[in-house]
C-alpha cells in the first residue's frame, strides 16, 4: 500500500484544494446574505459542468498515459498530455462562448424564474466563465502527470494558485466592493494561473507540441463514453439544485452548503481512485494482470476505510457548520435532515470512487458509462422528481443521492468479481 499512499496523498491535497477553496468562497459569500449564497449555488452548479468535462478529459488521459508509462514509453505518455491539452483549450473556449451566450436563460431556468437569485447567479457566471480555458488546461495537465506517476508538481501548482485566490476572494468581495462578482474574479485568477503552469510543464518535457489528429481522434473516441458518463453526473447534480431551489431560498442555501461539502469529501476520496488509475493502468500496460487484480482488491479496502473516516468527520461537522457559513436559523434547520443521508452514504462512496479509479485505469470505460446511466436514469432522477412531487424537501433530495451511490456500488462489485475488465497491453480498445 506504500505505492498507493505515495500517489494518493499528494493527489488528495490537489483534489481537496479546489473544493476547499469553494468552501472558503461559500463562507465569504454566505455573509453577504441568503440571496447571494443562493445565486452562487446556481452559478456554481452551471460551472460545475466545466469542472466535470475537465475531469472527464483528465481521467481519459491518465488511463492512456499510464498504460504507455507502464510499457516503458514515457515520451509517448507525455505526448498523450500534449494532445489532451489541445483538446482542453478548444473545449474551454467553447464552454466560455456558450456560457456567455446563455448565462441568463440557464440561471433563470435553474432558479425557477427571474428574480434576485437568478440575477446574482447570471452576474457571477458571466465572469466565472472566463476561467474555463485555464480550468480545462489544468485538468488535462493533471491527467498526464498522474499517468506518469508525478503527483508532486500538480500539488505545488494547484496549492499555489488556490492560495492566491483564497486571499483575493475576501478582499475583492468586501474592501474592493465587488460583492458576489469578486468571488468570480478570484476563481478566474486561480484557474488561469493553474492552466499556464501546466502548459509550462509540457514545454519543459521537450516533446513535440504540434497537434496530432490521429491521437486526438482516439482520445475523442474514449471521451465519448466518458462524456456520456459525465453528462449523467451533471444531470443528477443540476437536478438536485433545481429541485432544492423549488423548495425555497433557505432550502437552496442549505443544499449549497451540503453539496459543497459532498464535493469536498468526494474529491478527497477520489485520491485513492487517482492512485488506482495510475497503478492499475501501468500494471496492465506492462502485462502484469495478477498485480492489477491484487491492486484492485487492496484499493477497494483503502476506499472503504477512507469512507468510514469521512463519515465520522461529516457527522461531527453538523454541529459547527452554522457558524462557518453565517447561515440563519431557517437555513440551518433545512440542512439538518439531509445531513444524515450524507453521513450514511460515505462508506459506500469510498468504495465506489476507488473502484471507479480501478476500472478507469483499466480502460473499462464502456461498462462505467452504462452503469452510471442506469443508476442515474433508473434510480436518482426518478427519486429526485418524486421528492419534488411529494414535497419531501432536502430529505428527499439527499435520499435520491444516496440511492445513486448504492446502485453504483452494487454494479462495481459485480464487475470486480469477473475478469472482463483486466485487459493487458500498452493500448486498449476502450
Amino acid at each position: 500500500m506504500r505505492r498507493v499512499a505515495a500517489l494518493a496523498l499528494p493527489a488528495l491535497v490537489v483534489l481537496a484544494a479546489e473544493p476547499l477553496y469553494v468552501l472558503v468562497d461559500t463562507a465569504v459569500v454566505g455573509h453577504l446574505g441568503r440571496t447571494q449564497l443562493a445565486g452562487l449555488a446556481i452559478g456554481g452548479s452551471v460551472m460545475s459542468f466545466a469542472v466535470w468535462l475537465g475531469t472527464v478529459l483528465a481521467y481519459g488521459t491518465t488511463g492512456r498515459a499510464a498504460r504507455r508509462f507502464g510499457a516503458g514509453q514515457r515520451a509517448a505518455a507525455v505526448e498523450e498530455g500534449v494532445q489532451a491539452s489541445w483538446l482542453a483549450l478548444a473545449g474551454g473556449l467553447v464552454i466560455l462562448l456558450v456560457l456567455e451566450a446563455f448565462a441568463g436563460p440557464l440561471t433563470r431556468a435553474l432558479a425557477g424564474g427571474a428574480g434576485p437569485v437568478a440575477t446574482n447567479a447570471e452576474h457571477w457566471l458571466r465572469v466565472a466563465a472566463l476561467g474555463a480555458p485555464g480550468l480545462m488546461l489544468g485538468t488535462a495537465g493533471n491527467g498526464w502527470m498522474r499517468g506518469v506517476q508525478d503527483t508532486r508538481r500538480p500539488l505545488y501548482y494547484v496549492l499555489g494558485a488556490n492560495a492566491l485566490s483564497a486571499l483575493l476572494c475576501p478582499v475583492l468581495v468586501y474592501p474592493a466592493g465587488l460583492g458576489l462578482v469578486g468571488s468570480a474574479v478570484a476563481n478566474v485568477v486561480a484557474q488561469t494561473v493553474v492552466g499556464a503552469l501546466f502548459v509550462r510543464a509540457l514545454v519543459t518535457e521537450r516533446v513535440p507540441l504540434r497537434p496530432q489528429p490521429a491521437v486526438i481522434g482516439r482520445q475523442l473516441a474514449l471521451g465519448r463514453d466518458l462524456l456520456l458518463r459525465g453528462a449523467a453526473f451533471q444531470a443528477c447534480f443540476l437536478s438536485a439544485s433545481a429541485v432544492a431551489a423549488r423548495f425555497g431560498d433557505a432550502a437552496l442555501a442549505a443544499h449549497q452548503i451540503a453539496i459543497q461539502l459532498f464535493f469536498f469529501t468526494a474529491l478527497a476520496l477520489d485520491a485513492v481512485a487517482i492512485a488506482a488509475q495510475s497503478l492499475v493502468g501501468a500494471a496492465l500496460g506492462g502485462e502484469r494482470v495478477a498485480e492489477a487484480k491484487h491492486l484492485a482488491r487492496r484499493i477497494s479496502f483503502a476506499g472503504l476505510v477512507s469512507g468510514v473516516g469521512f463519515a465520522v468527520l461529516v457527522a461531527g461537522a453538523l454541529a459547527t457548520v452554522r457558524p462557518w457559513f453565517g447561515a440563519d436559523a431557517e437555513v440551518y434547520a433545512q440542512a439538518q435532515p439531509a445531513w444524515w443521508f450524507f453521513v450514511a452514504m460515505m462508506p459506500a462512496a469510498g468504495v465506489v470512487f476507488a473502484l471507479d479509479g480501478v476500472f478507469l485505469g483499466a480502460g473499462d470505460v464502456r461498462y462505467l458509462r452504462n452503469l452510471t446511466l442506469v443508476s442515474a436514469l433508473g434510480g436518482f432522477l426518478p427519486g429526485i422528481w418524486l421528492a419534488y412531487f411529494f414535497e419531501l424537501g432536502l430529505r428527499g433530495v439527499w435520499a435520491a443521492l444516496t440511492l445513486f451511490i448504492v446502485l453504483r456500488l452494487a454494479g462495481l462489485l459485480w464487475r470486480l468479481a469477473g475478469d472482463a475488465w483486466a485487459v493487458a497491453g500498452a493500448d486498449r480498445a476502450h
